[in-house]
């Protein structure tokens, strides 16, 4: 069992659940309702508008599940022995032009359209032929034959009028080669939602510039641009603000007449002295939170005047896991796309994971399946909320609940599997 441990000095009343957090965040948007139209081609991680719907029958008409022969069977199946005549071929796009008496059978590749007056097929492997030439290629059925057999019927898997993918859906590369399949070219999608990223600090600077005593390189824009882009996102970045008043404002505003969500990493701490929240104060309705989760306690979100406002946590952790748990969801009902619950899977952790009650923690670790088929659970180490390389060599969060303590090892937790954001 766990121990029980006292809360940790985060771990104080006030602390918003994140599931809490989440629904209020949700409650408080709108899906867009600008519709374009895109090539099919240009159509992968775009959101539909409009339900697809087939106007054809997939397949179009009775076709051949196997290369073989095809002929009539009528209430009762074909005994073992009969013999058929074979009057002609068929291949995939080049159908018999005739009809089929009692007696006869063509023979047909895997795809090909039955001819009229077939209803079955059976495997070459499982009749015999006697005779190649002309004029009387003729087989004989090595085993019984029933109607329908290996026939693939017309609006098996799609039939005429279906609506085959609703609005909402994200189209992934599967959805491409079905909607292509039914003769469709173009799609209507909601407008791509265009998210400003900037940071704030004097004491960041870029990757490739020389760092000042004091200094460091700021990562949380690129790796949020990074899991923005994976959405589908159009990215507008506006570079690093200094701790400055004045750019501050002209900054939130130029990111407010360009964007529909403006998000920041830093300055959102609660009770934290800084240009920035006086800022977002200033220009709209800004709600600043102490989350219950770990990393990324402090987290805002609200209303600029014509776009949202999401805040998160300066540390790079912390930034990235509050981006992925309420970010994401956020930014995926604007957008219009259908919600995307976390997958959760049962393992066995194989190290103990050191826990306070109070707030749900996203450690990070490894999982695979063992040679047992058991999921087991490995934590990445070090689980400081400035620890990017636990982040970079996890594939999963631990997730272990808001009130429960330290995990021994061999006990069973949720870990959720890295997905396309983070993969």
């Amino acid at each position: 069992m766990a121990h029980d441990q006292p809360m940790d000095a985060c771990s104080v009343p006030g602390l918003t659940p994140l599931n809490t957090a989440l629904t209020q965040l949700l409650n408080e948007v709108h899906p867009k309702d600008e519709v374009v139209s895109v090539q099919l081609e240009s159509a992968l991680g775009r959101v539909l508008a409009q339900p697809a719907v087939s106007t054809l029958n997939i397949p179009p008409g009775d076709n051949s599940a196997m290369d073989g022969y095809a002929f009539h069977v009528g209430d009762q199946p074909l005994p073992v022995g009969t013999q058929l005549m074979v009057v002609g071929k068929v291949f995939a796009g080049h159908p018999y032009a005739g009809v089929l008496k009692t007696g006869e059978c063509v023979r047909i590749m895997t795809g090909g359209q039955l001819p009229q007056g077939a209803n079955a097929v059976v495997m070459q492997e499982q009749a015999t032929l006697s005779a190649e030439e002309a004029p009387s290629p003729s087989i004989h059925l090595q085993v019984e034959v029933p109607s329908g057999a290996h026939v693939r019927a017309m609006g098996e898997d799609i039939k005429s009028g279906q609506t085959v993918l609703h609005a909402g859906r994200r189209l992934r590369a599967a959805d491409i080669g079905l909607l292509a399949s039914l003769g469709i070219g173009e799609v209507q999608v909601t407008k791509s939602i265009r998210v400003a990223i900037l940071s704030t600090g004097d004491e960041l600077k870029r990757p490739g510039q020389s760092l000042a005593p004091g200094q460091f390189y700021e990562s949380n824009r690129y790796v949020i641009a990074a899991g923005l882009k994976r959405m589908g996102v159009e990215v507008i970045d506006l570079g690093i603000v200094p701790d400055d008043l004045s750019a501050l404002r002209d900054a939130f505003a130029k990111a407010n007449e360009q964007a529909d969500v403006v998000m920041t990493s830093g300055g959102v701490s609660v009770g934290e002295a800084d240009y920035t929240k006086t800022v977002l104060e200033a220009l709209g309705k800004i709600a600043f939170w102490k989350l219950a989760i770990k990393p990324g306690k402090p987290f805002a979100f609200g209303h600029l005047p014509n776009s949202y406002f999401i805040g998160l946590p300066g540390n790079p952790v912390s930034a990235l896991v509050t981006f992925h748990q309420l970010a994401v969801p956020l930014l995926r009902k604007i957008s219009g796309a259908d919600a995307e619950p976390p997958c959760r899977l049962r393992a066995i952790a194989k190290t103990r994971i050191r826990k306070a009650p109070g707030r749900t923690d996203f450690q990070r670790g490894v999982y695979l399946v063992n040679e047992t088929g058991q999921l087991e659970v490995t934590s990445t180490g070090a689980q400081g909320s400035g620890i990017l390389s636990s982040m970079s060599a996890a594939n999963c969060y631990i997730v272990i609940e808001q009130e429960r303590g330290t995990v021994e090892a061999e006990e069973s937790v949720w870990i959720e599997p890295f997905d396309e954001i983070l993969k």
